[in-house]
């Protein structure tokens, strides 16, 4: 059976206060259907119950009372399932009032030093404790045997290391992590034990998580849980945040990420209309937040959009975009049926996240019109290699890649089995690479491994020896050294230096270019195009054939999205076989010439349909 989110759909999550369980279900609904939405995020429970909870460890919201009914759920499911709208649930289990605080101490986060957690008067929870592991459970049965919600969202399920300002409280020490830990429990970051403590964290939740699908596949088998990438819909929140650095690319990153490891599990890309959480009644910048949902449908995920309060309350001014976006979503949902990743190159993302090496090889290949897919590194030995002619590993360390026989372009301190280099010395400091450079005036910034290439390899770019930099008069005599910046065997490639870093700190073309060259001579695809590189392209496949998507990028500047500067008509040649495309944007039938294409103009974005 096909169960209802594998195909695709649009949510909108209405995020409510305690003041907003009177809302009118009709005008919400009709909001919703204008939108473009077929599924509704509805605050259902946890911190407060928007029905008539009988639990004695539940907190009905006083505010229900301004219902005739008394029960905003069982309201908002009536109406909805008349006009064919889904309803699922938000659960939030992260915190409890101080009256349940003090009757369950065992129940409650501790810090370190053996305080509690309270923010706004209520107190957090750790997910080790009965609160979570026993009820959660009877929150969700109580709420199954009421109303037939379509599926469940459970936010900010963790252990609350970090509060709503961004206070860091450090590990829990609360009873059930001293009982279920093996061993003393670290204190916070910076502490012995730390990244033990990390998987032990990650495994109370897994377990946790698996329970709950379990429960709900027993209970409700057509209700899913959105939440982590082992969830039944993974769940990914497009969001900005006051005081950190813009990624453009995030939203992208994230999805394609979830889509590479698991292509045929559905990626819910909740996008955020505010600004930030202190500024929940700023809304996000249209440009913006237009970038959330594009970047989203474009990698297969499907799009959500999420207001604090209801439509009326806080009309955001993203939102008429985000309708607009959400709409063509519907009105070509069977080109996004089961769509999932097609490029032929894949970019390994470390471990500990996004970083300035990783995102320097992101922006070449989008720059440079290469398709990529995403993947963690922790997933690699989860997906079948093989239909990617090229992998990226950026400076990720010893790295096996198991039987795959495709290309490797390697950077910083990676290590593979098929090129064999040994580490002679390593400069990872600003001062150790300053004024580093390689034949040809390219300069070095970051990291630089000094390494003796394997017999038969060939080597290139080789360093020059440091010479003082000033006076003017002093800058002279650097002499070429034996020490190669790239080293070549067959299809495998290694910069034995951080390119994609330097690359994404300063932005020389020259990094940016040498690296794709040496994926495109390891067996990776460019498309021929006469586009520039502030078009991304992206491909995938689904029910409806090769999906192409361009994306005008020429809006990304710094710390912000700018409208984009309309590009084209331009060229673009398709891959082998297609005779037929359809550019879904523009509305028309573009013909096939010699396997090229002519492009409309492209303003924020064009689809194009290929078979």
């Amino acid at each position: 059976m096909r169960l209802w989110w594998h195909d695709p759909f649009r949510m909108f999550q209405t995020n409510l206060r305690e003041i907003d369980a009177g809302l009118d279900v009709e005008k919400v609904l009709d909001y919703l259907e204008e939108f473009g939405a077929n599924t509704w995020l509805l605050s259902v429970g946890g911190i407060l119950s928007n029905y008539p909870t009988d639990l004695d460890f539940q907190t009905r919201n006083p505010h229900l009372a301004e219902r005739p009914s008394g029960d905003l759920v069982g309201d908002a499911v009536k109406a909805a399932a008349r006009r064919g709208i889904r309803v699922m649930g938000r659960m939030d289990f992260s915190k409890i009032d101080h009256r349940r605080a003090e009757a369950h101490p065992d129940w409650c986060f501790v810090g370190p030093d053996g305080a509690r957690q309270v923010y706004n008067g209520l107190t957090s929870v750790c997910p080790s404790g009965d609160y979570y592991q026993a009820k959660l459970f009877e929150v969700l049965d109580e709420v199954l045997d009421r109303y037939p919600l379509d599926g469940f969202f459970c936010n900010w399920m963790s252990f609350n290391e970090v509060d709503y300002s961004r206070v860091y409280h450090g590990v829990c020490h609360c009873v059930s992590c001293q009982e279920r830990y093996d061993g003393p429990l670290p204190d916070g970051r910076n502490s012995p034990g730390y990244e033990d403590w990390q998987l032990f964290s990650k495994a109370v939740l897994a377990d946790l998580t698996q329970r709950i699908r379990d429960h709900l596949a027993a209970r409700r088998p057509e209700a899913p849980l959105v939440l982590g990438d082992q969830a039944d819909i993974v769940f990914h929140e497009a969001n900005n945040a006051v005081g950190r650095p813009l990624w453009h690319h995030r939203t992208s990153e994230a999805v394609s990420a979830a889509k590479t490891y698991r292509p045929t599990v559905p990626v819910l890309t909740n996008s955020v209309g505010f600004v930030d959480m202190p500024y929940r009644m700023a809304s996000e910048d249209p440009q913006h937040f237009a970038q959330y949902l594009l970047q989203a449908i474009a990698r297969g995920a499907n799009p959500s959009t999420y207001i604090m309060g209801t439509p009326s309350d806080n009309p955001y001014a993203c939102l008429q975009v985000a309708g607009e976006l959400t709409r063509f979503h519907r009105d070509h949902q069977d080109v996004y049926r089961d769509l999932v990743p097609a490029a032929e190159t894949l970019l390994v993302r470390p471990k500990e996240g996004s970083t300035p090496e990783f995102r320097g090889l992101y922006l070449s290949l989008l720059q440079r019109h290469v398709p990529f897919d995403v993947l963690p590194a922790e997933r690699l030995h989860d997906v079948d290699l093989g239909r990617y002619r090229v992998v990226g590993l950026p400076d990720l360390g010893p790295v096996d890649l198991g039987s795959y026989i495709g290309g490797i372009v390697a950077t910083g301190a990676t290590e593979v089995a098929r090129l064999p280099v040994r580490r002679l010395a390593g400069y990872t400091t600003e001062e150790d690479t300053r004024s580093l450079h390689l034949e040809g005036g390219v300069p070095v910034f970051g990291a630089f491994h000094v390494v003796e290439p394997p017999t038969g390899a060939e080597v290139g770019l080789l360093a020059l020896s440091r010479a003082p930099y000033g006076p003017p008069e002093k800058c002279h005599g650097h002499v070429q050294l034996e020490h190669p910046g790239v080293v070549r065997r067959e299809n495998t490639v290694l910069f034995p230096w951080t390119i994609g870093r330097s690359y994404r700190e300063v932005g020389l073309g020259v990094h940016r270019d040498l690296l794709v060259d040496e994926v495109i001579r390891a067996g990776g695809t460019s498309m021929e195009t006469d586009l520039p590189e502030q078009i991304e392209i992206v491909l995938g496949r689904s029910a409806a054939g090769t999906v192409v998507h361009l994306l005008n990028r020429s809006g990304d500047t710094d710390q912000r999205f700018a409208p984009p500067v309309p590009v084209g008509p331009a060229r673009l040649r398709l891959p082998d076989g297609v005779r037929e495309v359809e550019a879904l944007r523009s509305g028309e039938h573009l013909p096939v010439t010699d396997g090229w294409v002519q492009l409309p103009e492209i303003g924020l974005f064009e689809v194009l349909v290929c078979v």
